[in-house]
């Protein structure tokens, strides 16, 4: 199929295939008219993808998940290589929401100070 194809598909971009792709998770060949073509594992490898995308990890990190990316990820038993990435990516992602909840709160309470107490939500 083509980018387009596996594009709707998958229900990604194009964009985000020429991505994945460069990125070394997902591969084509060429046709004869120099269109990206995909084999019919890609659908399943793509949606593999973004369900761990959607988790949280990064492009990076997916990468490790390489040898399973063509089954049923969702359902298949976490290896331990897999389980330290996620680990270590919920970690960064604690320490940044723990930051993020530091400067909200420094922000609320500047605007207090500066208001009497008051703080009205933006329209």
């Amino acid at each position: 199929m083509r980018i387009g194809e596996l594009a709707a598909a998958s229900g990604t971009t194009a964009r985000a295939l020429r991505h994945y792709e460069q990125a070394g998770l997902i591969s084509s060949r060429r046709a004869a008219n120099g269109y990206r073509v995909y084999d019919e594992r890609a659908r399943v490898r793509v949606r593999n993808i973004r369900y761990l995308l959607a988790a949280g990890l990064t492009v990076d990190d997916v990468r490790v998940f390489l040898p399973c990316l063509d089954g049923d990820i969702a359902a298949a038993p976490p290896s331990d290589v897999g389980l330290r990435v996620a680990r270590e990516r919920l970690a960064v992602l604690n320490e940044r929401i723990a930051a993020q909840t530091e400067a909200r709160d420094r922000l609320e309470a500047a605007i207090r100070d500066r208001t009497g107490g008051r703080i009205r939500p933006v329209a």
